[in-house]
Formats: C-alpha cells, structure tokens, sequence
C-alpha cells in the first residue's frame, strides 16, 4: 500500500521558505564573530538575501494567506500575533539594511531575527497550519499558486532595485 502525499498547498509553500530562510540564517551563524574582510562581505551578502527573502514572505502572508485566514477561522488571535511577530521583523529587517557597518551589532541583529523568525515559524507550523488546513472553504492548494505568482513578482522588484 502506498501513503498518498498531500498535494502541496499554500502551507508547503510558506514551509519551503521557511526551511530555505532557516539555511540562510544557519550560514550567516557559521560567520558571525569573523571580522575577516572575506567574511564580512559575505555576511553583508547573507544579510540582504535573508531580508529580501523575509520581505517577500512577509508581504505574500500579510496580502494573502492571514486575510482568507481570517475569513476562515472562528479565532484569529494567533493571526494578530503573527503581525505583532512581522511588524518586529520589519523593524529589525529595516536597520540590517540600513547598517553602514558590519560589526558585533550588526551580527547580534541577525541573531535576533534569526530568533523571531524561529519562533514565528514554529507557531505557523504547530498551530497556525494545521487550523488553515482543517477550515472549511479554504482552497490551500489555488492559493499557494497565487502565493508563488506574488513571490515570484516580489522578489523580481527587490531584484530590479537593487
């Protein structure tokens, strides 16, 4: 007997950016504390890949996925702590950016963001996921298209700007 798998949804698809954004994180940790010239470059390089990435997820989340979640679901208090959780990432993202120097607060600010987002993915997929994938009415697997299609332009425009 063979188990069928799940036909990927826009659960999968916020997974899969999650674990690529998580790999990103886990490769900048590997450089933090370096002050090697190569290593800054790099860690600059990791840096915006992490924020770009994060902005993309965010946005798709925030224009998609939360809003027919709302509609959806009964309650919606982990929906207005996932936007508290954004709002803080925003914040951080925006001064990553922004840094003129790759030191020690640089490297902590990744650190930390790296932690939010930890935090905010295992509440997406311990808690969040699973009511999304058991509302009614909820066409997970139409919206990851839709969710990929705004990813895909999202990135593009952060790519055109840089």
């Amino acid at each position: 007997m063979t188990t069928k798998r799940a036909e990927p949804d826009a659960c999968s698809l916020l997974d899969t950016d999650h674990k690529n954004v998580k790999k990103l994180f886990t490769a900048y940790d590997q450089l933090a504390g370096s002050k090697a010239a190569s290593a800054t470059g790099k860690k600059r390089q990791l840096a915006q890949q992490i924020c770009a990435e994060l902005t993309a997820h965010t946005q798709i989340e925030e224009e998609i996925f939360y809003p027919a979640l709302r509609e959806a679901l009964k309650e919606t208090d982990l929906l207005d702590e996932a936007e508290v959780e954004h709002a803080s990432a925003k914040d951080l993202i925006a001064q990553i950016q922004d840094a003129e120097e790759i030191d020690e607060m640089f490297d902590a600010k990744v650190k930390v963001l790296g932690e939010y987002i930890d935090h905010h993915v295992k509440e997406e997929r311990n808690e969040m996921f699973p009511k999304a994938r058991a509302a009614k009415g909820l066409d997970l697997v139409t919206m990851r298209e839709l969710l990929a299609a705004r990813k895909e332009e999202l990135m593009a425009e952060q790519t055109a700007t840089a």
